[in-house]
């Protein structure tokens, strides 16, 4: 059975760090929906992500990171569109950006790969945890193709298997992020989310379809 915190308890921090440096996956509250979240070079314990999603392998799990060093240690291409984007009000937010990657420059567990969808979440509680372990792959809490629940209960009924640790809490919203590809000229929007695409326009030119 897994273990079960409260997001305000002490020591919250050291919970979810020791059960991810042990490969294990959390359950958390993100400032969109329910996440889970597993350290990218724990193999097996990507491997049990992607299962307990019933989730393809061929569809890449997105990124969050702390700040904009942690994208610079992904490998990550920063063009003048990326930069636009990193300097807008949507981030640290619910504003998931996809960009190329220089294969000579990035870390093993990217190797392979030509682009790279990150996010800065805006949650201190996540920045925290991002802070001390690193990148992490964090993914919405739910099957492959389905809508992501707005409880933990309805998570874990949803799920193929139990997450190792649970962070009960409220999420900051119940709309995943918007999704902006920046690999492409002029960039463009690949799922519509908590960032309005007017809004967006406002700082980059995009298109959308």
């Amino acid at each position: 059975m897994s273990n079960f915190i409260k997001r305000k308890n002490v020591g919250r921090l050291a919970d979810v760090v020791a059960c991810l440096h042990s490969g294990g996956i959390v359950l958390l509250p993100t400032d969109t929906v329910f996440g889970l979240a597993v350290l990218p070079t724990e193999t097996l314990g990507v491997d049990r992500l992607y299962a307990l999603k019933a989730r393809p392998r061929a569809k890449a799990l997105p990124i969050m990171v702390a700040n904009a060093n942690q994208v610079s240690e992904l490998g990550v291409i920063i063009s003048p569109a990326i930069e636009k984007v990193l300097r807008s009000p949507f981030v640290p937010g619910a504003l998931t950006i996809v960009a190329p990657i220089d294969r000579s420059n990035c870390p093993d567990w990217l190797k392979g790969r030509d682009e790279v969808a990150f996010r800065i979440p805006n949650s201190q509680f996540l920045l925290a945890v991002l802070t001390e372990v690193g990148p992490l792959l964090v993914t919405s809490a739910n099957l492959a193709g389905a809508t992501t629940p707005k409880t933990v209960q309805a998570v874990l009924e949803q799920l193929t298997e139990v997450p190792d640790l649970v962070v009960d809490g409220e999420t900051g919203n119940d709309v995943a992020s918007t999704l902006v590809n920046c690999s492409h000229t002029p960039a463009m929007i690949e799922r519509i989310g908590a960032v309005a695409v007017e809004d967006l326009s406002k700082w980059l030119v995009v298109k959308h379809g």
